[in-house]
């Protein structure tokens, strides 16, 4: 019997996050172990006059295709993804495998080429976004290889993961209206900043952010949600940071990530655990080694580290750092392959100035 909070969660994300009305084209994309999430979605579409169709990955084709690809193959786009992208309305993608560190032994060469390879496809799915003419969300179905990387039972991971996306609550709708409400005001004061610095243990980070756009994140885009970002200038990057959390890109996960900045780009890097995975990384090309997004983890519902970064990094009272490509609406304009979003635990120990004065001290704003 399929859980009810499935039910819940699915009516959320065709109501409310993606907007379904009649007569869109709508994408449900995901591995077929999301199958109940997915069924829940697709009669969902269906009841409100969508046209709903599936695209459904087996276990183990990503890591056969970045292994044994040529690089014509790479480079081959396809006609269904064009079409896709070119009167698709709603596209809704569902993570949630099998085995997440299948990819850990592949080349990290082959899997920048195939990132690299994926940008035209990407980059014409979020200028579609910017422009408004495509709604996409992202979110997640709970299953064993997630919750062995958050190290919980599979039922304690289920109840994790329907919490933080409020669906435990009577009305979520009127939850994530809530939390969107608070972090307006939170945009509003921040909009007015034009310098950050970030100071903490092992850590003294300045960062420009005048001029650019502040996000609300309220659960449209990714769901679960709770955050605010933007795209930080460039060149403005200043310091040295420290992650205490691991960083996971890929299944893979890297331990004690620092990263020192001059002039907005990273000029050296270390790590306790995956040192030689970090390097090729910030080796993806020339945008790798510089910021795209800073942001605020606002999602009170979630407070420990998962090793899943669309809910680490919405932890309430942490920030995150991504190097790699910005996200165009935040007024960003680094380009890569690469986004990769670390999650400083900032809640201990962390105050962040704005144009010098405390503005949030040991995971709390100050102005709220």
């Amino acid at each position: 019997m399929i859980d009810t909070r499935v039910e819940k969660l699915a009516r959320l994300l065709v109501n409310y996050s993606l907007r379904i009305k009649k007569g869109d084209w709508v994408r449900i994309q995901g591995a077929y172990a999301s199958e109940n999430l997915m069924r829940a979605v697709f009669r969902e579409a269906l009841s409100v006059g969508g046209h709903p169709y599936l695209d459904v990955e087996i276990p183990g084709i990503k890591r056969i295709f970045v292994s044994e690809a040529s690089d014509a193959q790479f480079a081959f786009q396809s006609p269904g993804d064009k079409a896709d992208m070119r009167g698709l309305d709603k596209l809704l993608s569902i993570w949630g495998g099998w085995n997440s560190k299948e990819m850990t032994g592949v080349n990290p060469v082959r899997s920048t080429k195939f990132k690299a390879s994926r940008q035209p496809y990407l980059q014409s799915v979020f200028k579609r976004i910017t422009k408004g003419s495509l709604r996409w969300c992202g979110t997640l179905y709970p299953t064993l290889s997630s919750a062995q990387d958050a190290e919980m039972s599979l039922e304690e991971y289920e109840n994790f993961v329907f919490r933080a996306g409020k669906l435990h609550k009577r009305n979520p709708v009127a939850e994530w209206k809530a939390l969107s409400k608070r972090q307006e005001g939170i945009v509003r004061r921040l909009s007015k900043i034009k310098t950050l610095r970030i100071v903490g243990k092992e850590t003294d980070l300045t960062v420009g952010v005048a001029g650019r756009n502040w996000i609300n994140c309220d659960g449209q885009m990714n769901f679960p949600d709770g955050e605010v970002f933007t795209g930080p200038i460039e060149n403005s990057a200043d310091g040295t940071i420290r992650y205490a959390f691991p960083a996971v890109y890929d299944g893979r996960e890297v331990q004690d990530v620092r990263l020192t900045f001059r002039k907005g780009r990273v000029i050296d890097a270390s790590a306790g655990k995956g040192r030689e995975f970090l390097h090729a990384m910030l080796n993806t090309d020339e945008g790798a080694r510089r910021l795209g997004e800073l942001a605020f983890g606002t999602n009170d519902s979630i407070q420990r580290f998962t090793r899943n970064t669309l809910f680490d990094e919405k932890i309430g009272g942490t920030m995150h750092l991504a190097i790699g490509a910005s996200i165009p609406e935040s007024g960003g304009t680094n380009k890569s392959a690469l986004h990769w979003d670390m999650v400083c635990d900032t809640r201990k120990g962390f105050t962040i100035y704005g144009d010098g004065r405390p503005i949030h001290k040991n995971g709390k704003f100050l102005f709220e």
